[in-house]
Formats: structure tokens, sequence, C-alpha cells
């Protein structure tokens, strides 16, 4: 397993069917409920699962992946749907708690009072809406080549926002590209080592 520190910055997209999210009240006092605020919980990422990326090659998140992001107070945003005009929380106003734990990385967003977070309320609660994703950058990331099973294994990543979504998308468009980078230097492993081999044979 090769190790490799990203100088690139590639922002990727992955997506999770999640199927444990969670959509409840927040008490506040006398508070009558329709008042309350509604809080979702769940995670956006899970941790030492293998994902198959474009038919080309798997990748697992490492636990503590996350860990740089969080210690350094950076502002991660929940969105619906990836885009930046439905914001659902902010981790710098409280509104967005994350935390890594040994399943993953953990999110807890309480929803403001817009017409798309009272609608998407109701869709999770109906249970149409229940994938969760993330974007971000890889910092780190190890490497395995073999022919049979081509890994990536990520280390460390930026994080830079958290979505829940209708439809479980990652960026094609940036995936292909590092898929077929990949693939490329496995073909060409894969030929040095039938030289070798024949060599050894000679």
């Amino acid at each position: 397993m090769k190790e490799v520190r990203r100088v690139d910055k590639d922002r990727l997209k992955r997506t999770f069917d999640i199927k444990h999210l969670k959509v409840r009240n927040k008490e506040i006092g006398e508070t009558q409920e329709s008042e309350m605020p509604i809080i979702v919980e769940g995670y956006a990422a899970v941790f030492n699962s293998q994902t198959l990326i474009e038919d080309y090659y798997f990748e697992e998140i490492l636990p503590g992946a996350f860990t740089n992001t969080l210690n350094d107070s950076f502002d991660v945003r929940c969105l619906f749907n990836h885009n930046w005009d439905k914001v659902l929380g902010r981790r710098s106003v409280g509104t967005l708690l994350l935390e890594e734990d040994s399943h993953g990385l953990r999110f807890e967003v309480e929803l403001p009072r817009t017409s798309y977070a009272n609608d998407l309320a109701v869709s999770m609660k109906r249970g149409d809406v229940g994938e969760c994703s993330f974007l971000f950058d890889v910092v780190s990331q190890e490497e395995n080549f073999d022919p049979e099973k081509p890994l990536i294994r990520i280390k460390e990543c930026k994080l830079y926002e958290v979505s829940i979504v209708t439809l479980p998308a990652y960026d094609e468009a940036k995936a292909s590209m590092r898929s077929r980078s990949l693939i490329a230097r496995n073909n060409k492993r894969q030929k040095l080592i039938e030289k070798i081999g024949g060599y050894l044979h000679e």
C-alpha cells in the first residue's frame, strides 16, 4: 500500500444511502410543538466501507480522515442537494454540529424556517429522501495497484460541505479523471511486472 500526499486538489463528492437519518423536534422550554426547530441527524460518511467508483477502483475512507478539518474550526455548511443557495445549517453559528465516531462522520443540523427546509423535512418524514453526501478534497491517501482490485484508502481530506440529497450521485467528471489516472498507472505497473517476469524466466 503506497501513501500519497495530494498536491492537485480535485474537489470530489461521495454519496451514501444512510437508512437511519432521524428527523425530530428540538425541545425548548414551553415552546409549542409547531414552533420547535426541526433537527436532522445522521452520518454524511461512513468509515471502512469500500465503494466502487466508476467501475474502475474501490475507495475507502479511514477513521480520522476528517479530524484536521474538525480541529481547525473550518466553516463547513450543510446544504440541500449541494446547492449553496439552500443552506440548511452552518458550523460557525452552531446550527450544524459535526463529529467523528467509530462509525463515520456524524452530523446534526437545525433546519431553518424556510420553504425548502420545511419541504425537505416533510419528504424525509415520508421516507422519500434519505441520502447524505459530502464535498471534499483528498489530502493524503494510500494506493494499492492490485490488478484484481485497485484500492484507494483516504487517510485525510478537507471537508467543505455535507448535503442531504434527493439523488445519490457523485461528481462523475472528477471521479473519471482520477480513475483514468489510476488505471493508467496500474497498466504501466502490470507491464513492468510482466517484463521483469520474462527476464527471470529466460
